[in-house]
């Protein structure tokens, strides 16, 4: 039971894109968010989500409500919110058993105010989740962050690379990423933060198979013009797509276009101010 909480906005939420906050900015100050957690969120995964606001987050697994009512759906959350007064949705929510009811039946059965969202459109393009991952499927990391409102960012685990970075090409970080949506196989131009440190360093990432060396797929970041000890683990934030993956004839080719590939990252984030 939370009873402070007088305003909730209700959805997956997962990206926490433009579109999303548009229902957070009608909470007020004693509001939350209600997630409802599907499984499925790759944008954000889990707890990710609350980097992405000052909310806090309470988190309802579908299946303990797919089975409801409306008015037991409403039951659910008065139990659990008492002090509810306000009710925030988007235009296309709906709830309760088979996705039964819109915000007009949460109108007629709550007995507070129910705010409806409209769209959230950017170049006359509406915001939602599935568009921001077919962008990053494609590599437009531009047009993915534009409907983010923030840089697509995944994390992982340091594992064991190659070997071949320090020694013939660079050095790079090797991570594991789980949950997240890896964007298109490809060179980026990106930002990567090491460890615990609060500050992300300029860096050149790579995602997809090593076509040119052993075939075995990898995430490596390569942090720019500086020697960093990455102990157990990295977060990568994408700026821009640099270029397709593509394989090399020798390692002496591959490293000629590394250096070429650093060159446009460090052109690329001057641009940017980065």
């Amino acid at each position: 039971m939370f009873s402070g909480v007088k305003s909730i906005a209700i959805g997956g939420f997962d990206g926490m894109h433009k579109g999303h906050q548009a229902l957070f900015s009608q909470l007020g100050k004693e509001g939350a968010i209600v997630v409802i957690e599907t499984g499925y969120a790759n944008l954000t995964p889990k707890k990710e989500r609350e980097n992405f606001t000052h909310y806090p987050i309470f988190y309802i697994d579908l299946d303990s409500i797919r089975h409801l009512s409306g008015e037991e759906f409403l039951e659910y959350l008065k139990k659990r919110f008492p002090s509810l007064e306000k009710i925030v949705v988007g235009y296309d929510f709906h709830f309760g058993k088979n996705r039964k009811y819109s915000f007009n039946d949460l109108k007629e059965l709550f007995d507070g105010e129910v705010i409806v969202v409209d769209e959230v459109t950017l170049h006359n393009d509406s915001i939602h989740s599935h568009k921001i991952r077919a962008k990053l499927q494609i590599g437009d990391i531009v047009g993915a962050n534009d409907f983010l409102g923030h840089n697509y960012t995944i994390k992982g685990q340091k594992v064991q690379g190659q070997g071949l970075g320090s020694k013939e090409l660079v050095a790079t970080i090797n991570l594991e990423i789980k949950d997240y949506l890896l964007p298109k196989e490809g060179v980026y131009v990106t930002l990567t933060q090491v460890d615990d440190e609060e500050h992300f360093h300029p860096s050149v990432s790579f995602i997809g198979h090593r076509v040119s060396t052993d075939g075995t797929f990898a995430v490596e970041t390569h942090i720019l013009d500086t020697d960093v000890d990455c102990k157990a683990k990295a977060a990568i934030s994408f700026v821009d797509f640099l270029r397709e993956n593509k394989k090399f004839n020798s390692l002496e080719e591959l490293k000629e276009i590394i250096m070429q590939d650093i060159t446009q990252a460090k052109e690329s984030l001057a641009k940017k101010q980065i």
